[in-house]
């Protein structure tokens, strides 16, 4: 089933457009169709340089959502993800209070790197892929129960594509890992196109779980390793696939942002 610009989980363009900020680093190279997905979505986006929100130029408190994309920021050095957290670990307060007070946060990809090594998703850490090597190729997503966190409001599947060197998840302990899955922080897990789980490719980089994404306690923060931006518009998706499957995450962002 293909999602579309009908379809009732996309906002109305005619509706009021909450502002996401879509934060870009050195190295960032989603942003532009991360910005694209979120205002065919629904919402007023803008990408903005960390270095602005540091010199005080930009201010998050003045933004509904913040989003942070895909890319290689600061060139991986120290691990994927690594610099762009101390970078938004000098943010301080603001972010923290833009996280406590509900609003949503969503990274994609090294953004998901980058919320894990910030702490703002916990639980386990981002290693290199089990293959050894960068993997870019589709995947099928399931959403497994009970997650409940509003992004994925009204999605059970997903077909999405990935590009990473290192996006296995592995987690703090088996024990961590089960505590997690069963207060639906495991947002997302790897399967193949009839639902089962599987090995390599099914799972790409040998995520333990199958962990694809994960979600604060509270639902508003939500990291995943697969690109929604690589398939929010009609005609992104190959043959056999689900069309604009990323579109759907990004409306429910938008209306997260909505209140």
């Amino acid at each position: 089933m293909s999602a579309s610009l009908e379809d009732p989980h996309i906002v109305p363009m005619a509706r009021s457009r909450p502002r996401a900020l879509v934060l870009r680093a050195p190295g960032t190279n989603c942003d532009r169709e991360t910005v694209h997905a979120l205002e065919i979505a629904g919402g007023a986006a803008e990408a903005v340089h960390m270095e602005r929100v540091l010199a005080g130029g930009v201010a998050i408190d003045d933004y509904a959502l913040i989003v942070l994309p895909g890319g290689f920021a600061f060139g991986d050095h120290l691990g994927a993800g690594a610099l762009w957290a101390n970078s938004l670990a000098a943010l301080g307060e603001p972010l923290h209070r833009f996280v406590e007070s509900g609003r949503p946060v969503l990274g994609i990809c090294n953004g998901f790197q980058a919320l894990t090594r910030l702490g703002l998703l916990t639980g386990g850490a981002l290693a290199p892929n089990l293959s050894g090597h960068y993997e870019c190729r589709w995947v099928w997503l399931e959403k497994p129960s009970p997650v409940t966190t509003p992004f994925l409001e009204g999605i059970e599947r997903m077909s999405l594509p990935v590009g990473h060197g290192e996006g296995r998840f592995v987690a703090e302990s088996d024990d961590v890992l089960a505590a997690k899955q069963a207060s639906g922080e495991v947002a997302l897990v790897y399967r193949d196109a009839s639902g089962k789980p599987g090995g390599y490719p099914v799972n790409p980089n040998g995520s333990q779980g199958a962990v694809a994404g994960l979600t604060n306690a509270a639902g508003n923060v939500l990291g995943l390793m697969p690109h929604p931006d690589r398939n929010a518009a009609p005609g992104l998706a190959p043959a056999g696939r689900q069309d604009a499957d990323g579109l759907r995450l990004f409306a429910n962002a938008v209306r997260m942002a909505k209140g």
